[in-house]
């Protein structure tokens, strides 16, 4: 079945005609005009930092395949058409076990492969300071250790793209280095680290800050802090949660104006993402509440975060209602961007067509390598 499309580039606003026979790319030209009610047409978008979404957890063992797929297919809707599992501070064993668990569904099924760009580990080797581990367990957090992250990356099928480490301990520089000489990028993230700690690492080839902003102490010096000793840094691209509960929206307009076009935005769903309001448990925060706009709280304290249960699309979706950004940068910011910083030698072939309704932004269509994955009924 021959299908005609009609869209004009999200960036250039050229237009385009795509032709497509049983749901499969076959053609996309250039065509001068088009009065077609307006599609925009964009790479896929790429969330570098995933702990679950729609009740699949990343973090709990065992992952089952059919819930996977139940995640990709969720992910396509919402235009995420590449993603790296985060797995997060645990015990050598668990972490082994899960991703173990992660590389034998990508061998098994072709189709989580192609979703699974790699995997983010996020922990142990952050800081042991409360203020800054968040909800990681103390118990297991470590220094760096080159002969453990061996092991994780064997368990992981070589899979692991991305680190988040604290620089604040002593052996972080000669770690940072060992990773970048095998192909796996550095963030720095839930650190203590002062600012000499971090031009150290900045320095040993560390390239992005995990979700700026959080994973801090709640009160900092208000001259000299681990926030603008990263945000100062002209080599480090931070990541942020535009969630609408993560970060103030002056904090998110500093980090605009600063940073301008080295952005990379994150969801950090964990598996409450994508579920309908209520009180859920969870093995990291215990009893949680999710309300009816998207906010996941600890239940005994409503003033505490338990993580995020919003998709990257909602994060764009938020930049685009508070007139923080355009839907072209915004859009940037959670593909093109993520994708050239992890993946410089490739090209994202995914492809996204969207409109937008009431300032927001409506998925379309969602193409993995040129086969269509969904489609807006």
């Amino acid at each position: 079945m021959k299908e005609v499309i009609y869209c004009a580039d999200c960036f250039t606003n050229e237009n385009f005609q795509i032709t497509l026979k049983n749901g499969q790319v076959v053609s996309m030209a250039k065509v001068d005009s088009h009065d077609r009610k307006v599609l925009y047409m964009a790479p896929g978008l790429f969330d570098i930092q995933i702990n679950g979404f729609l009740n699949t957890d990343f973090n709990s063992f065992p992952i089952l395949e059919n819930d996977f797929l139940k995640v990709i297919d969720q992910m396509s809707k919402q235009g995420v058409l590449s993603f790296l599992p985060t797995v997060i501070t645990n015990s050598d064993s668990n972490m082994i076990s899960l991703l173990e668990n992660i590389n034998e569904l990508c061998l098994k099924n072709p189709v989580i492969q192609s979703y699974v760009a790699g995997i983010h580990l996020e922990g142990p080797f952050i800081s042991p300071d409360s203020q800054a581990r968040g909800a990681h367990d103390g118990a297991h957090v470590k220094a760096p250790d080159w002969e453990l992250f061996t092991a994780f990356q064997k368990a992981s099928g070589n899979r692991i793209k991305l680190v988040t480490l604290s620089p604040e301990w002593e052996n972080s520089v000669e770690f940072i280095k060992k990773c970048v000489q095998d192909n796996v990028k550095v963030a720095l993230g839930h650190t203590m680290a002062t600012d000499e700690q971090i031009e150290e690492a900045v320095l040993a080839g560390a390239s992005l800050s995990t979700h700026l902003g959080n994973g801090a102490p709640l009160f900092l010096s208000r001259n000299k802090n681990i926030i603008y000793d990263q945000l100062a840094n002209d080599l480090l691209v931070p990541s942020l949660i535009t969630d609408g509960f993560h970060l103030p929206v002056n904090f998110i307009k500093t980090v605009l104006k600063v940073k301008k076009n080295q952005i990379i935005l994150v969801s950090d769903a964990t598996m409450f993402a994508g579920m309908a309001p209520g009180v859920y448990n969870s093995h990291i925060g215990g009893k949680v509440r999710l309300d009816g706009k998207g906010r996941l709280s600890l239940y005994e304290h409503k003033e505490l975060l338990a993580g995020s249960a919003a998709s990257l699309l909602d994060c764009i979706n938020f930049l685009l209602k508070q007139g923080l950004s355009t839907f072209e940068e915004a859009w940037e910011m959670a593909s093109n961007i993520p994708y050239k910083l992890m993946y410089p030698e490739r090209e994202n072939t995914d492809l996204v067509l969207f409109g937008l309704a009431d300032g927001e932004i409506v998925i379309h269509s969602a193409f993995k390598s040129g086969k269509r994955v969904y489609k807006k009924h």
